[in-house]
């Protein structure tokens, strides 16, 4: 096992490191209080290359390991956690799906327009009634001639509204459980499907997020993705490499907590000494550099084993957990070492800690994470 980056891979961490720095960090301010994703920050990640991330070569994209998805993905949550997971919800939970699952058709019909930003993708799982138990949900598929009838809606739907290509889960027998999920691929403007209004959120302002409508909404057979009850498969594998993404979202984020409060620290004094030579301060700073490391090794291992195909429910729910967990611990305790001057709305520390929060929730909550890694162990020793 080796910890070391190779040349390319480096060179593409760096490359996403200076964009992001040079690009998205200078928005993100006006981003978070106006609640709107600047439209340069799509323009610079379709040139760049980063909507096309999980899509094959063939089809436009960059065909990047999910090693190199977590290196790229952790660069741009330190600088912009808002663009980021649209960046990671575009790539992870829908072009990746896309990629397996779909038909040639689908794949020629979806994955050039992804690729190239001209389409961005939501992820329409979550339902009022149904968010850490997703299995129970209801919106309905009903078979219709050649197609489906979609009825029921979803929330705190990602990239709504910004997203052309929709993956909807529905069930076409409410009394199958799990069985009965199926998957498909919903165009916006489809008759019979609307987005309500954008939700205020705490965090991650800039990201976009609604409800989702579906009323009577026919659907050809045609995009369906994959066979009819294997949505649940199709979710619970695409949500082991969300959950990587969100893992390396949160460290990223932790990062930029970290990094702001140790050069606030640096300028700092405090009883007539600099207060970066306080004990107290040094063993925290310690802390927070020792657990951001441990979140990212946890990272790249669920993204190296996804690459060498291996199942990663356990190790990316480790990650997902950790790292979420461990944002929430670094953000608050920077925002606490630069005190009020950390809680102004123009600095960095006080968005640093709102968007930390979200990362412990969506994708499955910490309490949900703890789950899947306790079945994941107890089925090893059965």
């Amino acid at each position: 096992m080796t910890f070391e980056l190779t040349a390319e891979q480096r060179a593409f961490q760096q490359a996403v490191r200076a964009f992001a720095a040079r690009e998205l960090a200078p928005r993100a301010l006006a981003a978070d209080r106006t609640a709107t994703l600047p439209p340069e920050n799509l323009a610079g990640l379709a040139r760049e290359g980063l909507l096309g991330l999980a899509i094959p070569r063939t089809y436009g994209g960059q065909e990047r390991s999910h090693l190199e998805y977590a290196l790229a993905m952790e660069e741009l949550a330190a600088a912009c956690a808002a663009t980021s997971v649209l960046v990671s919800v575009h790539n992870s939970l829908v072009a990746e799906p896309i990629s397996v699952w779909g038909t040639p058709a689908q794949r020629e019909r979806y994955l050039p327009r992804l690729a190239r930003g001209e389409w961005l993708g939501a992820f329409a799982l979550t339902e009022p009634g149904a968010g850490s138990d997703a299995a129970s949900l209801r919106t309905r598929a009903t078979r219709d001639g050649a197609g489906y009838r979609l009825n029921g809606s979803k929330c705190f739907i990602t990239n709504s509204g910004l997203a052309q290509l929709y993956l909807v889960f529905a069930t076409l027998d409410p009394q199958a459980g799990a069985r009965g999920i199926t998957a498909f691929l919903v165009e916006r403007g489809t008759p019979g499907f609307t987005i309500g209004p954008y939700e205020h959120k705490l965090g991650i302002r800039a990201s976009t997020t609604a409800q989702l409508f579906f009323e009577d909404c026919y659907v050809p057979a045609d995009q369906r993705l994959g066979p009819e009850g294997q949505g649940w498969r199709i979710a619970m594998s695409t949500l082991d490499t969300g959950r990587i993404g969100i893992a390396a979202q949160a460290v990223g984020i932790a990062r930029a907590a970290y990094e702001a409060a140790l050069a606030a620290i640096r300028q700092q004094r405090q009883r007539g000494g600099p207060l970066a030579e306080s004990q107290g301060v040094q063993w925290l700073l310690a802390d927070m550099n020792v657990r951001i490391d441990a979140a990212r090794l946890l990272v790249l291992r669920a993204a190296s084993l996804r690459d060498a195909g291996q199942r990663v429910t356990r190790e990316a729910a480790a990650a997902k957990l950790f790292a979420s967990e461990t944002a929430m611990w670094v953000a608050t305790r920077a925002l606490e070492l630069q005190g009020t001057e950390g809680c102004r709305l123009d600095a960095p520390a006080q968005r640093y800690f709102r968007d930390a929060k979200i990362t412990e929730i969506y994708e499955g909550t910490s309490e949900i994470q703890r789950l899947i890694i306790a079945e994941q162990i107890l089925k090893a020793t059965d």
